[in-house]
């Protein structure tokens, strides 16, 4: 959460809040795997407690509480306009908002999960450890999908936590929240898991972006605030199960249920963010819904539970592996699904290329599918993120430089990625001129030209550019990649 103290889920009565805080301060003037990947392997973290109930807090916090981070943002805003400033000739400078949130130390050497709607526009990046050194960090990845975001900074040695296996949370289990609400840093609150799976419609959704949301949160009772987002949930083992990032509320703050993402889903993307620099996404090509009565009489089945297939995907990897219409899909591997955000949790842990076993219910008879997933563009491969970075580069028809000290001094920015050679392409078509500083795509920032390239990798569709030219004049541009 930025720029609000609250996000709110339209969906449900009350709305959903994330669970970052702020402040503004007025500045003075089972798969087969694809070649070269091994499936993520994870630990059993599920014990059944002893026969007299206890369950040990003081020990599941020891090993946790210095695995998580405060993490602090600095970004600059637009102020409201005033009138009054024009009329008597003063310029109204930047606001500075401040924003906080928690994060999750997953490597010993640096990386460090949280939430993207934590980080996301930050200009700077303060991490405070629990033995209260401060590190600036640095953005790894980004993804808006399941607002999961990777940061690092430079140190080593660090306490890693241990990743705990969500798929084997049950509900009414003993789980720990850790992070830092209202600025409090290092607070441990208990609950226990309410539900799994949970679709609270948090996540937007932007095709030109490609942002197609992933949401299977555990619902949790543990007290978390505005400062929890990006901290960690944990089991009575002390092994990470979920990223806390939401809250039902009426009012802003704890209201009785929180939510995180499992780690069926942070792991694998964290992982991908690392190791490619955005998610290695893949999908299974099917139009679905949750199973419904009707659905369950018509084909037969004892429970209404299960993914009914609506239709396929043309030259889709549910279409070539066999799946028909009609079909209703009752377990990926050996992992039931009751519906789809169970679906859509077990699919992606995967990567495009691997090859699962789809369990469907078909004439009255459960049938394997094996399914080889597919990427965005419809290939069974991963997918070069630098070549499309580059060539999408390329496409702009520029050659890029960083701005001198003093025309960054001059024009009132922090960096940007400047038009020094402008040829056939992409910004010539839209309007853009030379000289031309772009500073921001799509409201992320861009810090230099290597940060162009970085922020464009991936992007398809529409893209919104927007900078400033040596003349001081501000310009917006818009066109398709």
């Amino acid at each position: 959460m930025k720029k609000n103290l609250m996000l709110f889920a339209a969906a449900l009565t009350g709305g959903f809040v994330a669970l970052g805080t702020y402040s503004l301060i007025q500045p003075t003037p089972a798969a087969e795997a694809a070649p070269g990947f091994s499936p993520p392997v994870y630990q059993a973290n599920y014990a059944p407690l002893p026969i007299d109930g206890t369950v040990d807090f003081v020990s599941a916090a020891g090993r946790t509480v210095n695995s998580v981070v405060h993490v602090k943002t600095e970004s600059k805003v637009q102020p409201v306009f005033n009138p009054w400033y024009d009329f008597f000739g003063y310029q109204q400078e930047p606001q500075v908002q401040h924003s906080s949130g928690s994060g999750v130390i997953i490597s010993s050497d640096g990386y460090i999960i949280t939430n993207n709607h934590v980080i996301d526009g930050a200009e700077k990046l303060i991490v405070t450890l629990n033995s209260n050194k401060n590190y600036q960090a640095t953005v790894v990845g980004r993804d808006p999908s399941t607002d999961i975001a990777v940061i690092r900074i430079d140190e080593k040695n660090l306490p890693a936590i241990t990743w705990g296996n969500s798929d084997e949370v049950q509900v009414g289990q003993w789980v720990l929240a850790v992070g830092n609400p209202f600025e409090l840093t290092s607070t441990v609150t208990a609950g226990i898991v309410s539900a799994k799976a949970r679709n609270i419609n948090l996540l937007g959704s932007n095709r030109n972006e490609e942002i197609f949301p992933v949401e299977s949160f555990i619902q949790t009772d543990a007290a978390v605030n505005p400062g929890n987002s990006g901290g960690a949930l944990v089991n009575a083992r002390g092994e990470l199960i979920g990223i806390n990032t939401a809250i039902a509320s009426r009012t802003g703050v704890y209201n009785g249920y929180s939510f995180a993402v499992p780690t069926t889903i942070a792991r694998k993307v964290s992982e991908d963010l690392i190791r490619f620099g955005n998610v290695q996404r893949a999908f299974i090509g099917v139009k679905i819904n949750d199973v419904t009565q009707e659905q369950a009489k018509e084909k037969g089945l004892k429970e209404v539970a299960g993914v009914y297939v609506n239709a396929l995907t043309d030259g889709g990897a549910a279409a070539e592996g066999g799946i028909r219409e009609g079909d209703v899909i009752l377990k990926v591997g050996e992992r039931p699904v009751r519906n789809v955000p169970e679906l859509q949790e077990q699919i992606s842990q995967f990567r495009p290329g691997d090859k699962v076993s789809v369990g469907v219910w078909r004439d009255g008879l459960m049938q394997n599918v094996s399914v080889t997933l597919r990427n965005r563009d419809g290939m069974a491969e991963l997918e070069d993120f630098e070549a499309r970075a580059a060539a999408t580069v390329a496409s702009l028809g520029a050659d890029f430089v960083a701005p001198g000290d003093a025309e960054l001094k001059a024009l009132r920015i922090t960096g940007g990625a400047k038009v020094d050679v402008l040829s056939p392409g992409k910004l010539k078509a839209a309007g853009v001129q030379k000289g031309f500083i772009i500073t921001k795509v799509d409201s992320e920032k861009v810090n230099s030209p290597e940060d162009l390239a970085r922020v464009l990798k991936g992007k398809t569709g529409g893209v919104l550019i927007e900078g400033v030219y040596p003349n001081g004049t501000k310009a917006y541009y818009g066109f398709g990649l």
